[in-house]
């Protein structure tokens, strides 16, 4: 039998050159491990809600006892009470129940409930607190709150810049703002005051819920009656996923306040 031919400079080279690749390969590995372990991975609010199973204008949420009357208990006490049972924020209930007040005042025939007002804040913002944000005292998120850039993208409108970046801080396309989501025109059409400092101001949650509410009311809605609420649904966000996730939220709301 023949000796067998000795080993080459090719193949010694080929082995060097495996164990190179294969080395970057492992730090690679390690460097995208550490690297999602220190990222936060942060998810829309409506990530983790899921769908009512109804179809539209077939249903309403439950009817939710309303919020105190003027003169009756404070409505801070109201909240109060209610942040335990719901989940939700005293300080965003507050905005939530001050705009049901105010729209039942100037607008009676609509019915707009605290409950549905708070089923779209959480599918917004989770009520002010995106992205880690805390609701303050005075009703503003710790820091803004400031949607995805409306260029077109997949799955996103193409909206072209309307406010100069007054609100979003984007002078090349719009961004829905603050923790009911206004897009700046939208905003401008519907802008509210909420509080009472003379401002209305879309990171604010008292102005954005009642302007929420103002534009859900729009047309001589009936937000009580399932073909109306619906309808008001639809006209913040055309989508019957969407649509079903505030019905979810807005009657579990409701029945957690009835206890």
């Amino acid at each position: 039998m023949a000796d067998p031919k000795p080993r080459g400079r090719t193949d010694l080279w080929f082995r060097v050159a495996l164990v190179v690749v294969l080395l970057a390969v492992v730090g690679a590995i390690v460097w995208i491990v550490r690297i999602a372990s220190v990222t936060p991975q942060v998810e829309s609010p409506a990530a983790e809600v899921a769908p009512a199973q109804v179809e539209p204008d077939v249903a309403a949420p439950v009817e939710v006892a309303e919020v105190p009357r003027p003169g009756r208990p404070d409505l801070r006490g109201w909240a109060n009470r209610l942040a335990r049972p719901t989940g939700i924020p005293a300080r965003a209930l507050l905005a939530y129940g001050n705009a049901e007040l105010v729209v039942r005042a100037s607008t009676p025939r609509c019915g707009v409930s605290w409950a549905t007002l708070a089923g779209i804040g959480r599918i917004e913002s989770n009520h002010g607190q995106y992205g880690g944000a805390t609701l303050g005292d005075d009703g503003r998120p710790s820091k803004p709150i400031v949607g995805v850039p409306l260029d077109g993208s997949t799955g996103v409108r193409d909206i072209p810049d309307t406010d100069h970046g007054e609100y979003d801080g984007d002078t090349a396309v719009d961004r829905a703002v603050g923790p009911l989501q206004f897009i700046p025109s939208t905003w401008r059409k519907w802008t509210s005051d909420g509080n009472g400092d003379g401002i209305g101001d879309p990171q604010q949650i008292d102005d954005a819920a009642l302007a929420a509410a103002r534009y859900l009311c729009a047309d001589g809605r009936d937000m009580t009656s399932p073909k109306g609420w619906w309808q008001g649904v639809f006209s913040y966000n055309n989508s019957v996923t969407y649509g079903q996730k505030v019905f979810g939220l807005a009657d579990g709301y409701a029945r957690a306040a009835l206890g």
